[in-house]
């Protein structure tokens, strides 16, 4: 992969196409231009390390799998050749008009660099027109890698449509980037790659163009000002003064669906823009903090910049950002950049409009908004103001190619919505890298050669509005920053600590200056220790435009939380305060926040799952939650409990008898087992499941009688076991099919998930037959079902018989055996719970990894009813007739 053959087809005297920076963006950029030659094609472009692999395919993609289109391997492109769309000059290589036809990234099957070596290169596109799986494949194979003839066909998948039913060429042919068609573009004569050697005539109006407009005054040109007050949900108001910006929820993954767009996490400063070129106020641009401080004066360009767009008043929110040579912006060159003096490079991208030629968009749809943005600042503008492009779905491959480019995280929205001020659920952002903000409580001396200060002392602020004591951070300055930095801080001074738990956290500090808690710093760190403190911070600069009361611990939400809270009618945000579920938060009804049902937690904030930082007190609010559902399905029966004192991912064991420190008031009954009696515990009421948070308790297994007649079952499990290798559509499949066995021997079955990637059938039956008899029965059943289709089923417990199998475990039927309690979490990343389905709810789209402690209490508050409301009134029993059935 070289660009030696691309420079040497081009004179670069002529033309003023890219040789290729030198520095070239992390990433997977995939590209189509249409390309109005000598003849009309289409060139694919994979970039692939520094370059754009590149193939010239005639007659443009098709979505048939049937269809093979010949695709031409010609020479390597710089990435940056990826962003054109304009007119090569005729008499140059390549000359004629090209469109940018579609855009996005690519994700490779395996070893790109290899496959593409072996000449199979197997891949799915995230762009705007083709989405899915592909293939390229060189004709001749690997043997004949001279071979420039390739072909290019579609995957079968859900992208894929038949060529006589839809031509993805014919009916989205215009410019993903500008929405021109090849005639539009050829006409803008500015687009027209020039050098910019003297003789070049066509480019000096256009540099003309462009000086004269540096020399204007601030009076706006005449506008043509697009219509807006079409815009669904739009309304007639006059343009506020200011107002506060909606804010993203963190979350601990992105988002996926159709309804979601995702847009790059910029690294600046959040603004709003605000214009208005009323008679009654004259030309004015103004730049507002997201706390509302007034930044005009540091952005003259931009308010040029912004005095040229077409409008006569406009509420615009973006991101202002220093970009470095790759595109990527960064937060330290942002602040280096005011520093030196040299502001005037900075780039405002906008991602919204809230109001526009006086109409209140901020009712409207996002896509709505998005579109109306799009009419005043086009996606293809490259000057100080941008517009903020994003992409429809895809929500994990866009977030990981986010963080392959060095990006700092993606920002998902619902389209759908309207813009809502504050923190709520129909904006998610997540993080590639930790880079939060902190308060600067205090510094320390300087030691050795050292000038200006030693370290920073950082805090956030907790749900109590007290600054707590994250750490210290020492590195990150150079010599200017200390001494600026300096000075602000003494301006600060204070006696005494403003850390209410700095004794605790780090002990005597008789070298620290106390300061008022006013200055906020970024900060970039690897993780969080387990006492709370940062490892391994680095201080990127001040935070100016965020007040310090905003800053708190900001722990990710179980994006499946978020997502349920987004898609109810009225998502109830979080408050500034709070970081965790609507579960973490106290009811505030007079009782101890860390009491619940009457059951005091003790180290309430412990984490148990570390991943999605569920807390012991969030845990037990969720048994609070679901206590009268789970009740029926726990209360008298014998159980065995898996502990996880310090968290899921500590030391974890099984307890299938109460010990010391069992509490007194739960009860317990005593089994006969292996010639000895054992206590067995017994749960009754739904503070007995807050006993269980309190004792570290993650799973509770159940067994298949009840306490009163302990020798007969009165529930029957068919625990459905897949292999690793086994699709979770095959296993829905499955499901369904021994439902319907089993239907046929005349049972009533009920379902629901094991909390893993498995299924529980639950069959209830009435206490007339013993242990034996009721495993005995399972067994057959599961033997009949592996000898109707032994090729997916096995009942073989050993691993090497599971391969790309379902074990149908019927052991779990057996006395003493236990299965997880319907509502019960388990010990697992993801805080899954085994949960209750209705047999209609089963289908591919199902995800159980979706129902968690955090998404569950939501799930039963929405159902009109009990999905195992029945199970306690099922009269069946296991037959003779059934038995021969099964032997036949």
């Amino acid at each position: 992969m070289s660009l030696k053959e691309y420079h040497r087809k081009r004179d670069f005297k002529k033309t003023a196409e890219p040789r290729g920076t030198t520095r070239v963006a992390k990433g997977w950029l995939y590209v189509i231009q249409k390309h109005d030659a000598s003849h009309l094609h289409y060139d694919f472009r994979l970039q692939l390390g520094d370059v754009l692999l590149s193939w010239a395919v005639p007659k443009g993609p098709s979505l048939d799998p049937s269809v093979k289109r010949l695709a031409m391997h010609v020479e390597d492109h710089p990435v940056d050749y990826g962003g054109f769309e304009g007119t090569i000059p005729e008499g140059q290589y390549g000359g004629g008009t090209v469109m940018l036809w579609d855009r996005g990234h690519w994700e490779p099957v395996g070893d790109a660099k290899k496959d593409y070596e072996a000449g199979r290169l197997k891949f799915h596109l995230f762009g705007k027109k083709l989405r899915g799986g592909w293939m390229l494949v060189r004709k001749g194979g690997a043997k004949n890698s001279d071979e420039r003839a390739w072909f290019l066909f579609k995957e079968r998948d859900d992208e894929a449509r038949p060529a006589d039913e839809y031509d993805v060429t014919v009916e989205e042919p215009d410019s993903v980037k500008t929405g021109r068609d090849l005639e539009g573009i050829a006409t803008r004569s500015r687009s027209v790659w020039q050098s910019n050697r003297k003789e070049s005539t066509k480019a000096k109006p256009v540099k003309a163009k462009r000086a004269a407009a540096k020399k204007k005054s601030r009076t706006p040109r005449k506008r043509k000002t697009p219509k807006v007050d079409d815009v669904p949900g739009s309304k007639p108001a006059a343009l506020p003064k200011s107002l506060q910006p909606q804010l993203a929820t963190l979350t601990d993954a992105a988002p996926e669906g159709a309804q979601w767009l995702h847009e790059i996490k910029l690294d600046g400063y959040r603004m709003l823009c605000r214009i208005d070129h009323g008679k009654a106020r004259g030309n004015t641009v103004e730049f507002i903090s997201r706390n509302e401080q007034a930044w005009t004066s540091k952005f003259a360009h931009l308010v040029d910049a912004a005095n040229e767009l077409p409008v006569e008043t406009a509420l615009l929110d973006g991101e202002v950002v220093a970009l470095e040579p790759n595109g990527v912006s960064s937060f330290q060159a942002l602040q280096n950049a005011f520093k030196q003096g040299t502001s005037a490079g900075l780039v405002y991208y906008v991602f919204d409009v809230l109001y526009l030629n006086g109409m209140n968009l901020m009712p409207a749809a996002l896509v709505d908004r998005k579109r109306a943005l799009e009419a005043i600042i086009p996606s293809s503008s490259e000057g100080a103001i941008r517009y903020s492009e994003h992409i429809d779905g895809a929500g994990g491959a866009f977030f990981q190619q986010a963080c392959k480019a060095g990006l700092e995280g993606i920002i998902s929205k619902r389209r759908d919505r309207p813009y809502t001020p504050g923190r709520g659920y129909d904006w998610l952002k997540v993080k590639c890298v930790r880079r939060e903000e902190f308060v600067i409580g205090g510094y320390t001396s300087p030691a050795g050669k050292r000038t200006g200060f030693g370290a920073l002392l950082l805090g956030y602020h907790d749900p109590r509005g007290k600054l707590m004591y994250a750490g210290k951070v020492g590195t990150g300055f150079d010599e200017r920053t200390l001494k600026d930095l300096l000075g602000k801080l003494q301006a600060l001074a204070r006696d005494d600590s403003p850390f209410e738990n700095l004794r605790r956290a780090v002990g005597p500090a008789r070298s620290a200056h106390w300061v008022e808690p006013r200055l906020v710093g970024q900060i970039e760190f690897t993780q969080w220790t387990n006492d709370g403190m940062l490892r391994h911070p680095s201080f990127q600069g001040l935070r100016e435009d965020k007040s310090a009361r905003e800053v708190v611990h900001d722990v990710p939400v179980a994006v499946e939380a978020a997502v349920q809270a987004s898609n109810k009618e009225h998502a109830v945000p979080r408050t500034k305060k709070s970081t965790k579920s609507r579960l973490a938060t106290p009811s505030h009804n007079g009782a101890d926040s860390s009491s619940v049902l009457g059951v005091r937690i003790s180290h309430p904030d412990k984490v148990l799952y570390p991943e999605q930082g569920v807390t012991k007190i969030e845990l037990a609010r969720y048994y609070e939650a679901v206590a009268r559902w789970m009740l029926p399905q726990v209360t008298d029966r014998p159980i065995v409990l898996v502990r996880c004192p310090e968290g899921r991912k500590k030391t974890c064991f099984y307890q299938k008898h109460p010990g010391q420190g069992t509490p007194t008031e739960l009860r317990q009954i005593p089994v006969k087992e292996s010639g000895a009696t054992r206590p067995y515990l017994v749960l009754q009421r739904a503070s007995d499941l807050v006993q269980m948070v309190q004792m570290g308790v993650l799973e509770i297994h159940v067994w298949g009688s009840k306490a009163d007649d302990i020798e007969r079952p009165d529930r029957l499990i068919f625990d459905l076991d897949p292999d690793p290798t086994v699709a979770w559509p095959r296993v829905v499949e499955s499901a369904q099919q021994i439902h319907e066995f089993l239907q046929d021997l005349g049972l009533t079955v009920f379902l629901k998930t094991t909390g893993g990637k498995g299924l529980h059938l639950v069959v209830p039956i009435q206490r007339r037959h013993d242990w034996d008899e009721a495993k005995e029965f399972c067994r057959l059943v599961a033997e009949a079902i592996v000898r109707a289709d032994p090729e997916h089923y096995t009942s073989n417990m050993s691993k090497a018989k599971r391969t790309n199998k379902i074990f149908l475990d019927y052991l779990r039927n057996g006395r003493g055996a236990t299965a997880v309690c319907a509502y019960s979490t388990r010990s697992r990343d993801g805080a899954t719970v085994s949960t209750p389905i209705a047999w209609d709810e089963l289908t591919p789209k199902l995800k159980p990894s979706e129902l968690t402690i955090r998404t569950v209490p939501d799930r039963l508050a929405q159902l009109k009813r009990d999905p195992w409301e029945e199970i306690a009134k099922v009269r069946q029993s296991l037959t003779t007739a059934m038995k021969k059935r099964l032997q036949a």
